[in-house]
């Protein structure tokens, strides 16, 4: 068969664009996948004290460290008007809304805005617009009960709030907490301890702020065996919350099958913390990030959402945090 010069060079212009059209739609969806890293630059505005600890400087090392890494680009700002006061009273009291909004309007302004990234992640991650995502946010949430007031450092449980609005929005029925705070998660226990839709899975030292966390406490109620409290001793080490990940968080998970995973990731059980005395490197977050990655592929199409904690080493935390976004970004 004896093909025209014409005809040559239009196949061959033909085969060009598509090579080039299918290139193009393999980038694009590379980077669909990629995680995401939200904030807002609201959360430098709260400040307790100028010697406080939960300070707007532990965002600002974030970022300042991810602006210089491999993977600035996944930083996005988020700027929204959202109303999120219907997903907060799933979890809080109108009483504690109204108690912090009266003594401390600041914080519960920086607080609920915490909230509207937390959903808009989620949003994301379900419209697949992102593979998963990090909430770099302050402040943190898991100790907030409904007393009215500030508990350690927290006036919303972030985490508890976008729980429960991927369980009413989006229909998804079991959602599995990680929380890997030096301290325990005391609200967020409180709030689902009844609860079979969500497995709790906490790590900390039980006897630090704020005293709770025993592994006596499973649950109550259909919630029996959905409350998982692990005490770390001080001075615990990588290998040894990595074996806790896999002899009793990885076999709860395979009879659990979670729709969506969230993550309270607190920094401050990172060695050197100062209100820490955890022995773990950057290296254990990464590996703690892809267990759970690994989980999330198997049980539920990659849907996990990380919310920071805790992380009073300014230095120590973005550095952990900067590791477990770079894993989360990982498309091996």
């Amino acid at each position: 068969m004896i093909i025209s010069k014409r005809e040559f060079i239009k196949f061959s212009l033909f085969k060009l664009f598509s090579f080039l059209f299918l290139k193009l739609n393999l980038k694009a969806s590379i980077v669909k996948r990629n995680t995401k890293v939200l904030t807002n630059l609201i959360f430098f505005e709260h400040l307790i004290s100028d010697d406080h600890p939960e300070n707007p400087n532990r965002i600002k090392y974030i970022l300042n460290y991810l602006k210089k890494s491999k993977n600035s680009s996944l930083l996005e700002i988020v700027d929204t008007n959202r109303d999120v006061k219907k997903w907060i009273r799933e979890i809080h009291t109108d009483k504690h809304i109204y108690s912090l909004k009266k003594s401390n309007p600041l914080a519960e302004k920086v607080s609920r805005y915490a909230v509207k990234v937390c959903l808009t992640g989620v949003d994301k991650i379900m419209r697949k617009q992102s593979k998963n995502i990090f909430c770099a946010v302050r402040p943190p949430g898991h100790h907030a009960l409904n007393t009215g007031k500030e508990e350690g450092f927290c006036y919303y449980n972030h985490v508890a709030i976008t729980a429960k609005y991927i369980q009413k929005k989006f229909k998804l029925k079991k959602i599995l907490i990680i929380d890997w705070d030096y301290h325990h998660g005391n609200s967020t226990e409180f709030f689902f301890y009844n609860d079979p839709s969500v497995l709790f899975f906490s790590t900390h030292d039980q006897f630090a702020y704020p005293g709770t966390g025993s592994p006596k406490r499973q649950g109550k109620g259909k919630g029996l065996g959905f409350n998982i409290n692990v005490h770390l001793p001080c001075k615990t080490k990588d290998k040894e919350i990595i074996k806790v990940f896999h002899e009793i968080l990885i076999p709860n998970v395979q009879k659990f099958k979670p729709d969506f995973i969230l993550i309270s990731a607190g920094f401050d059980s990172r060695i050197n913390d100062t209100l820490g005395c955890f022995h773990l490197s950057d290296d254990c977050f990464r590996e703690l990030t892809k267990i759970l990655m690994k989980l999330s592929k198997i049980y539920c199409d990659n849907r996990i959402l990380s919310i920071l904690e805790g992380g009073y080493n300014l230095d120590g935390n973005a550095k952990a945090t900067l590791a477990h976004i770079n894993e989360l970004n990982n498309l091996n």
